[in-house]
């Protein structure tokens, strides 16, 4: 669906946790206690909305349901931290915009390998499967800062990778640079919505076995300024 060119293009900001939502908010110097009250619109600039989903798929995607319409808004963007899958090179702190959004784990395990609900007939939605639900990078680059972004596909998972062998698996079988818990499902209502979206990741930890993993939550944080054109 093609932007309004007649008015101001709002933009839902999606975010999933309380600390995400601080930082969302720190940004853009509004009321850092909107940031516990969730499934709610929050007005916080001319043409920028936030929502706090809380984590996971059914929370994200219900949220964004029920708010987007309300808002009025034109796009949504699922903003959060992230990890960085083996391979990537992604390091600490870096920007990740997907091009595509892959629903990791919703399928079939078996002795032959995994097996998403796409290649067994049941598509996501109409004309969407698992691997593919669209992440609108040149119109995202339009109204956030993403000009030193790394674009990859993220991996939307409900069981992060913990263990050497889970993400070097997501990894390949994704071809995914990074993991979260929310991007696809937002993804889909977006796309069911008629609305553009994309998903946006600051790097926060590495992946793989959990003793090994590299964390820096509160410097992923600061970078959500730069991502909102901010600093």
């Amino acid at each position: 669906m093609p932007l309004p060119e007649s008015r101001t293009v709002r933009l839902l900001i999606a975010v999933a946790a309380e600390a995400e939502a601080r930082a969302v908010l720190a940004a853009h110097d509004a009321d850092p206690a909107l940031a516990s009250i969730g499934w709610t619109r929050h007005r916080i600039g001319d043409a920028r909305d936030l929502v706090v989903t809380g984590v996971g798929k059914a929370n994200a995607s219900g949220a964004v349901a029920r708010t987007a319409g309300e808002a009025g808004s034109d796009m949504v963007v699922s903003l959060g931290v992230g990890g960085a899958l083996p391979g990537s090179d992604l390091c600490i702190g870096d920007i990740v915009v997907a091009d595509r959004c892959v629903f990791a784990d919703e399928g079939l395990a078996s002795p032959d390998g995994f097996e998403p609900l796409s290649s067994m007939g049941f598509a996501c939605a109409p004309g969407l499967v698992d691997e593919n639900v669209p992440s609108d990078v040149e119109t995202a680059r339009r109204f956030l800062s993403l000009s030193d972004a790394t674009v990859g596909a993220i991996a939307t998972v409900s069981t992060c990778s913990g263990t050497d062998e889970r993400a070097a698996e997501i990894a390949q079988r994704t071809g995914a640079v990074a993991e979260a818990m929310e991007g696809a499902a937002v993804g889909l209502v977006a796309h069911r919505l008629g609305l553009r979206f994309a998903e946006v990741r600051v790097i926060s930890n590495t992946t793989g076995r959990r003793q090994n993993q590299i964390w820096d939550l509160p410097a992923a944080f600061v970078r959500f300024g730069a991502v909102l054109g901010r600093t």
